[in-house]
């Protein structure tokens, strides 16, 4: 059942990303090469040098990031890089220049920050900039958002809850004549670029995604008693030996076989082996040390 879900959400993904970028596999080259027309070539060249600085096990995550660039460009314009954006905070050129988020993102990667105020841009241009923000930890309806002046009953507010995502707060009247608001769950919606984001990133996977490099990191060796260790884990604990792949000897194979194993779909225990075959994949030896001791004082 788990596995059906995941098979679910990359058949959703690459609707998406079929509807958005002509591309149902996505690749790395081809979205460099579409991003290069749309963004620049010393845009992209910016970008994809993020990218290679990344973590292994984050680089999808940072090619998503620039999918949802290149979709919030075409629908935007190029020019919106250079749009300065009032008050402290530069143009995403500036940003994408200095290679350094800016507050209040500084939790996320220049790239995901960028992609972060383009989806919203792209929002705030498609519905309105939002008169309220809340989350959606909770589902509770009633009453999630303060109110604005002009507010009357059937009024529709939108309302902000994630970067490019969206829904509306209908403003009702309650019994005790003050005024309230429902949250409208059926109006959630994301922008093309928050759409783009998310898409990719599903349906192209964790990689390996190579970008030209030389030496090629994903050929890199890694420790081959770890590795054991890890893969072995992964075999008893339910994972097929076609997920788990040949016996691990490269970063790539390690890559590609922690996009094999569904693993985020499967019981809590695997978070454990995620955090340590992460470390693996990435090369961080004293990390790695640590999660190897979580992994062998695990049931």
């Amino acid at each position: 059942m788990r596995e059906e879900r995941a098979e679910d959400a990359r058949t959703e993904a690459r609707r998406l990303i079929r509807d958005l970028l002509g591309e149902e596999r996505p690749d790395a080259g081809v979205l460099l090469r579409e991003a290069g027309a749309a963004l620049g070539a010393d845009r992209v060249a910016r970008c994809a040098d993020l990218a290679r600085g990344a973590p292994l096990t984050r680089r999808s995550t940072e090619l998503a990031a620039l999918a949802g660039l290149l979709v919030g460009t075409r629908d935007l314009g190029e020019g919106w890089w250079r749009r300065e954006r009032g008050g402290k905070l530069p143009a995403p050129d500036e940003v994408l220049r200095s290679a350094t988020a800016v507050d209040p993102w500084t939790d996320l990667t220049v790239l995901e920050m960028l992609a972060a105020w383009v989806a919203d841009d792209v929002a705030d241009e498609a519905w309105g900039r939002p008169v309220a923000v809340t989350d959606l930890n909770s589902w509770q309806a009633e009453d999630r958002v303060e109110l604005p002046e002009d507010a009357a009953p059937g009024r529709r507010i939108v309302v902000s809850f994630d970067a490019g995502g969206r829904l509306d707060a209908v403003v009702i009247r309650r019994p005790d004549g003050d005024l309230g608001s429902n949250l409208d769950f059926d109006s959630l919606r994301y922008s093309r670029p928050a759409e783009a984001q998310w898409s990719w990133g599903v349906a192209a996977g964790l990689g390996p995604h190579r970008l030209d490099e030389h030496p090629d990191p994903y050929a890199q060796p890694v420790d081959a008693e770890a590795a054991g260790i890890l893969r072995g884990w992964a075999l008893r604990h339910g994972a097929s030996t076609g997920q788990a792949g040949e016996p691990w000897r490269v970063r790539g194979d390690v890559i590609a076989a922690i996009e094999r194993v569904d693993w985020m779909w499967r019981s809590g225990e695997w978070f454990a082996w995620w955090r340590a075959v992460a470390a693996l994949a990435d090369g961080a030896s004293d990390r790695l040390a640590a999660r190897l001791e979580e992994i062998a004082a695990a049931p």
